[in-house]
């Protein structure tokens, strides 16, 4: 199926972490103020939209670790986990002209891209798995994007302590070619402790940007604000970067 009338078909069809770092003042401030810098040296050399390394299957991990949120700690999500998630929706609106509603379903039967890539943890470990999801532009293009959307956030089913987990990124990254909405990791459904059913990856950046458990996708012109006001769970709580590079 082409790339356009795929898009058109979903138009019509279906409208309607990673734990701790240092959290000293001075390594929060150090953070803080490296966040423009880093961003910028990845956009001068020309990386923002270079592709992440994808790897052989030989060198899979079949036993790919979860992290930080390993469940989403209420009955409704057990009941749905149990069940195969028939009725969980993925929503995606904000600045957009069509919102769009999404049974798993739904984004399975999409186009589908495959990637076997190395996923980088801040706390310093990796691990490589194949992930299968929609490119994310394609449900945003969908959409149709308002011109004054500027970020994607992410909404997530998960909780840590008492407060919903989300994360954000901005349109180079939203449109790069593996950025994708996975739904199955190592030839499986995604297992719950990597975040069933639907989660992100963001392969030019670090794990925690990779919202897990995910509920929606909102264009939004700024992140002032949303939350914290810096763009993510850990972002407004620990200092970590916005932009998470690698």
């Amino acid at each position: 199926m082409k790339r356009r009338s795929a898009i058109a078909v979903l138009a019509a069809g279906f409208l309607a972490g990673c734990k701790k770092v240092q959290e000293s003042a001075p390594m929060k401030r150090l953070f803080a103020a490296n966040d423009g810098f880093h961003e910028g040296l990845h956009n001068v050399l020309g990386r923002r939209t270079a592709l992440a390394r994808e790897y052989p299957a030989s060198m899979i991990d079949r036993n790919f670790r979860g992290n930080g949120s390993r469940t989403v700690d209420t009955p409704e999500y057990r009941a749905q986990l149990a069940a195969g998630f028939p009725d969980w929706k993925l929503e995606v609106g904000g600045l957009v002209d069509t919102p769009l509603s999404l049974t798993l379903d739904n984004i399975r039967r999409l186009p589908q891209r495959t990637q076997i890539t190395r996923h980088d943890c801040v706390e310093g470990w990796s691990a490589i798995g194949e992930w299968q999801g929609p490119q994310l532009s394609m449900l945003l293009e969908a959409a149709g994007l308002k011109p004054e959307a500027r970020f994607i956030v992410f909404r997530c089913a998960d909780t840590l302590s008492g407060r919903r987990y989300y994360e954000s990124i901005d349109m180079v990254d939203a449109m790069h070619p593996q950025t994708i909405v996975a739904h199955r990791l190592n030839g499986e459904d995604l297992p719950e402790k990597n975040g069933a059913p639907l989660r992100m990856r963001i392969e030019r950046q670090l794990g925690y940007k990779h919202a897990k458990y995910l509920t929606g996708i909102e264009a939004v012109a700024s992140l002032d604000d949303i939350e914290g006001g810096k763009g993510g769970y850990w972002e407004d709580r620990s200092g970590y970067q916005w932009y998470a590079g690698i």
